[in-house]
């Protein structure tokens, strides 16, 4: 880790960490994430064969070849952003914020989570990660932000002040009952080549909350969450994209811009403002 923040100090470039799953080794992957690197991929283990890992590996060099080096500067942590606490919504019941990211989404989590209102409506995210680094990474932000971070688990309730993040390899999405939101977790196979997939999320998502659900998808490979982000617009949801010049690979983003699907594209350091101002347009006028 102080070699690469030696490194991206002086030299910045794109670095691909390969790291255990165990406790200490997903610690050591986030803290080089935050350092700069731009995706993890975890050791081959019973669960996740040496064909696979190198195939995942094979992919993430050359998504790495793609990346906007003046991205990876590591960010300011979230209780450096913001002095003061942001300002609580008047009404968050029955609405649901989903965000989607992949490739530079973990500090780009780190920026937009810790500048949302402590009553901010639940939200839900899947960010490309694998299995047993998801829960580590939902720690560390539970601890910069005023919202409460955590892994998902199956039948969580989705209420505001919760940040509920798809666990790896899981796929998570979002259902009614009677007047309460769940999350759920399944394997099914990976949808646009991925589990968790942002599409499995945002299509739960325009079904259960329609209107009442704002979409976010940020930086990534690929184009996983595009489809899915169309149809929470089209559900009548309004939705954010994050701009080319603060991505680190502007894959995800550009897709869904391309369908139509990006009511506004907004920098990383705009999208917690964008998501409460999209929340309040929603909140029932005062008579």
């Amino acid at each position: 880790i102080t070699f690469l923040k030696k490194l991206m100090a002086l030299r910045p470039m794109p670095v691909i960490v390969v790291s255990s799953v165990t406790p200490e080794g997903s610690q050591n992957a986030l803290a080089a994430l935050a350092a700069g690197a731009v995706e993890v991929v975890a050791k081959p283990d019973a669960a996740y064969k040496m064909g696979t890992a190198v195939d995942d590996l094979c992919e993430k060099v050359r998504m790495a070849a793609t990346v906007r080096v003046s991205a990876l500067k590591p960010q300011m942590q979230g209780g450096q952003i913001h002095e003061a606490e942001p300002a609580p919504l008047r009404c968050t019941t029955n609405k649901v914020v989903a965000i989607g990211s992949s490739t530079g989404g973990t500090e780009a989590l780190r920026r937009v989570l810790p500048e949302l209102p402590r009553n901010c409506p639940g939200v839900l995210i899947v960010q490309h990660m694998p299995a047993n680094f998801t829960k580590s990474f939902a720690e560390h932000l539970n601890q910069e932000c005023t919202v409460d971070v955590k892994e998902a688990d199956s039948g969580d309730s989705v209420v505001p002040g919760r940040v509920l993040i798809a666990p790896g390899d899981r796929h998570m999405t979002l259902r009614r009952s009677g007047a309460r939101y769940l999350v759920s977790l399944n394997d099914d196979p990976p949808v646009s080549r991925h589990r968790p997939s942002a599409d499995v999320l945002f299509r739960s998502v325009a079904k259960a909350a329609g209107r009442n659900a704002v979409g976010v998808i940020m930086t990534g490979m690929g184009s996983d969450g595009a489809a899915g982000l169309l149809e929470m617009k089209e559900a009548g949801a309004p939705t954010i994209g994050q701009d080319e010049a603060s991505c680190v690979v502007y894959g995800m983003p550009r897709k869904a811009a391309e369908l139509g699907a990006v009511d506004d594209s907004v920098p990383l350091q705009g999208i917690a403002g964008a998501i409460v101002k999209k929340l309040r347009e929603m909140e029932p006028v005062r008579s």
